[in-house]
Parts: C-alpha cells; sequence; structure tokens
C-alpha cells in the first residue's frame, strides 16, 4: 500500500503498524485480510455481518451489567454496534468469504468497525478486542452470528415465501378440481387425473419443505455463544452467555438459546447441515413441480400443450413468436445452486478438528444464499407464473380419453389379458378403446352391457373411484 499520508493512515495490531485507507472505519487486521486473501471478490454475507454487530451491542450492555467494562463505554459500543447492526454501514466489511476458517478476520472487522464507531461518537477510547469483543471469541461468536443468520433466513423469509407459494398452488387445485388429463407414470400414458390432484400435490410437497425449514431452524436456535477459544468458557463472566443470547432473541422475537454443549456446538456445525438439507429438499420438490410445469405446457403444437403459462418474454433471437417457460427454468438453475450449495456445506460440516470446524465463513455464505435464492424463486413463481396459469380443458381431455389406460376399469369385467388385447389393437390402429371393445364383441358375448362400457369409459369418475 502507498504510505500517501491523505490518503492512508496508519494503524497498529500485535504485528506492528499497517496502512489503512484513511476514510475506512476497519483498521489494521482488517487490512491485512484484505491483502491476505485476494479470493473471490465476494465478502461475507451482510446477514452474518449484522448478527455479529447484535452480539456486540447485547454482549456491551451485558458486560456493563456485570462489572466488566464501564458504562460510557459499554454505551458506545452498543449504539455503535446498533447501527452496524442495522445495515448502516454495510460497505465497511470487505473481507473475502474465504479467509481463515474460523472467521476471525470477520469477527475482527466488524470489532474495528464497532470500535472506531464508538470512538468518533464519544471521544472514548475503545479497543476493537479488550472492549467489543470483551467475553468472547470468533470460535463462538461467527458460529453463534451463523446460526442467527441462517435461522432468520429461514423463518423470517424462505418459511413465508414458500406459505406464499402453496397458497398460490390451492388455488389452481380449486380452479382446475374437474379438469381431467391423461395421468402418466414413466412418461408413458397412465389412467387419468385431474388437473386439480396434480396441483395439489405440488401444494402438499411446498407445505411440507416448509415444515421441514421450520423444524431444521429449532436445532440452529442453539447458540454456541459462551463457549469462548475452545468450549470452556475462558474469559467470559458467568451468566454472560445466557444474558447477552436473551437480549438477541428479544430483538429478534426468534427463541435463541444458550449450547446444551459448547464443546459439540463450536465443534461441529451438524445443526447446520441439517438445515441446508432441508433447502436441499425444497430445491429437489421445486425442481419436480418445475419440470412438470414445462412438460404439461410444451408446444403449443408438437408438446402435451394442457396448460398454458403466462408469455412474459420473447422466447428466442431468431424464431419470431416462441415463448420459453422462463419463470420454472430460472428456478430450475436456482435449485441447482442450492443443490451444490448443499454439497459443499455437507464438506465443510465434515471439517470440525478438534474444538473447532475451520470452514465456517463458506458454510454461512452457502446457506445464506440458498435461503435467499429459494424464498425469491418460491415468490418469483407464484406470482409471475403459478397465477397466470391457465388449462387447455379440452385437449387435455381428449388426451385423456385417447390414452389407452382408460382400459384398465375394464379388467374387472373382460379381465387383464383381454383387455391387453384391446389395447395393443387401439394403439395398432390408431383407434379408441371403446370401438375396438365393441368390435371384439365383449358387449355381444355379455361380459358387459353398452351402460357399463360408457359409465366405465367416463374419464372424470375414473379419477374419483367410490370411497372405501
Amino acid at each position: 500500500m502507498s504510505d500517501d499520508a491523505s490518503t492512508y493512515r496508519t494503524e497498529h495490531d500485535s504485528m506492528g503498524e499497517v496502512q489503512v485507507p484513511a476514510d475506512a472505519l476497519w483498521g489494521a487486521q482488517t487490512a491485512r485480510a484484505v491483502e491476505n486473501f485476494p479470493i473471490s471478490g465476494r465478502p461475507v454475507p451482510p446477514g452474518v455481518v449484522r448478527a455479529l454487530a447484535q452480539l456486540k451491542a447485547a454482549a456491551a450492555r451485558v458486560n456493563a451489567d456485570l462489572g466488566v467494562l464501564e458504562s460510557p463505554v459499554a454505551d458506545a459500543v452498543e449504539r455503535a454496534a446498533s447501527e452496524v447492526a442495522a445495515g448502516e454501514h454495510d460497505g465497511e466489511f470487505p473481507v473475502d468469504v474465504f479467509q481463515t476458517g474460523s472467521g476471525t478476520s470477520t469477527n475482527m472487522n466488524v470489532n474495528e468497525v464497532v470500535s472506531r464507531l464508538a470512538h468518533l461518537r464519544s471521544g472514548l477510547a475503545v479497543h476493537p478486542n479488550d472492549h467489543v469483543n470483551a467475553g468472547q471469541s470468533s470460535n463462538d461468536t461467527f458460529p453463534s452470528a451463523l446460526r442467527i443468520a441462517a435461522t432468520l433466513a429461514a423463518l423470517d423469509d424462505l418459511a413465508p415465501a414458500l406459505d406464499h407459494l402453496a397458497a398460490s398452488l390451492a388455488r389452481k387445485q380449486e380452479e382446475f378440481a374437474d379438469v381431467v388429463k391423461a395421468g402418466r407414470t414413466h412418461l408413458m400414458d397412465a389412467v387419468p387425473v385431474t388437473l386439480g390432484q396434480e396441483f395439489g400435490g405440488y401444494r402438499r410437497q411446498v407445505e411440507l419443505g416448509a415444515a421441514r425449514v421450520r423444524a431444521a431452524a429449532e436445532a440452529t436456535k442453539e447458540l454456541p455463544l459462551g463457549g469462548t477459544a475452545a468450549g470452556t468458557g475462558l474469559n467470559a463472566a458467568p451468566g454472560f452467555a445466557a444474558s447477552v443470547i436473551a437480549k438477541v432473541a428479544e430483538t429478534t422475537g426468534v427463541d435463541f438459546r444458550e449450547a446444551a454443549d459448547h464443546f459439540e456446538a463450536q465443534s461441529t456445525q451438524d445443526a447446520v447441515v441439517e438445515l441446508s438439507g432441508a433447502f436441499k429438499v425444497v430445491a429437489v420438490g421445486l425442481t419436480k413441480i418445475c419440470n412438470d410445469l414445462r412438460w404439461m405446457s410444451s408446444g403449443p403444437r408438437t408438446g402435451l400443450g394442457e396448460i398454458h403459462l403466462p408469455d412474459l418474454q420473447p422466447g428466442s433471437s431468431i424464431m419470431p413468436g416462441k415463448v420459453n417457460p422462463v419463470v420454472p427454468e430460472a428456478t430450475l438453475m436456482a435449485c441447482a445452486q442450492v443443490i451444490g450449495n448443499d454439497t459443499t456445506v455437507t464438506v465443510a460440516g465434515a471439517a470440525g478438528n478438534f474444538e473447532l470446524n475451520v470452514m465456517l465463513p463458506v458454510l454461512a455464505r452457502n446457506v445464506l444464499e440458498s435461503a435467499t435464492l429459494l424464498a425469491a424463486c418460491a415468490r418469483l413463481l407464484a406470482d409471475r407464473c403459478v397465477d397466470g396459469i391457465t388449462a387447455e380443458v379440452d385437449h387435455a381431455r381428449e388426451l385423456a380419453e385417447s390414452s389407452p389406460s382408460i382400459v384398465t376399469p375394464l379388467n374387472r369385467y373382460i379381465g387383464y389379458e383381454a383387455a391387453a388385447k384391446v389395447v395393443k389393437q387401439a394403439v395398432a390402429q390408431r383407434r379408441t378403446i371403446r370401438e375396438v371393445v365393441l368390435e371384439q364383441g365383449h358387449v355381444e358375448r355379455g361380459a358387459l352391457t353398452e351402460a357399463q362400457l360408457d359409465e366405465a369409459l367416463d374419464v372424470l369418475s375414473m379419477t374419483r373411484p367410490p370411497q372405501r
């Protein structure tokens, strides 16, 4: 770095002096980290930074109550940390997400920013380690911030977005209740179903996804704060962690609690891996739904053409009039990213060595990105796609009636093997099941009456078998 006095100021840490941009709120350790990790250009997610600041604000107040910090210093730290927690200084956190595995660089980045803000606001000498970080270690604050941010993303963003999508699907389930269509298994013609039944399945899939996310977030409500460096709680005052966590719970409205075992909570991140797994299940479910929508809307002339998705934009730079299923495709790409993120989280979650997991920042990046992507796609899919879907009612029924599998109800009259012969002839001659049954003489021989034949081949009734 240049030592131009008008551009830089001199800061120092335990390793010596460092040149820091004159207008930066961060200090020496952040400057070293910026130089040491020029890897991705992507910083730690703001949600983690803000959660760290929430912890710092609560810790300052508790440390004042416990006599660890003098009240004026604690007040200054609390006010400064609250500004950071509110997102007022998001541009002051430049450290790359690919950094030291404990997240120490980002923890110190927050400590330094809060320290300098507190000094500028109060004129007091506020030290990033001795005051802002009092009673804490990166090894318990960063994983705690990770869990706070991930829990909030799951409960305040993703789960409500999934509820929103489920409600949209429920409306279509009701609207399409009597729209009969061909069922398909193995992508082959099967017995009829209704479009409403399919959308009901999608609704339930999304509802279960939201339930899984909420259930998995119960584990990430348990915070490692209080273990300090190695899980023993060294340098933290008695009652410090429980009081800080109670304040965070009050601020967020989420019932966070202190870890039952600090060695488990710091050395493993199984709770975060579980939450990511729930995100992956949601991604798998949305993938299935979006692929079905693409298949059913394929065409308009050479595909299935059972539904019509909203026309949102031209689909080709060379083929005039072509319109593509852009929202399902965008969602599919996001889901692929989420599934990949979960693989990264799985590998990172296995990186606990003795008393600490050493891939915390990349865990944070991938888990929070997954929540953000899924929440955005769920709302987009509901608002820009599902709400505008219309059914091609007549065409869907025509396909259902032309499916060879509608012969299935005739099994009880003419038997499976005779029904299979009907299907083979109907397919080979491109004729209807009804025509072939009559030609083969099943009615004449008394196996069933013509009225029973018509009743058995009513495709809508096939979707609603008698209640047991």
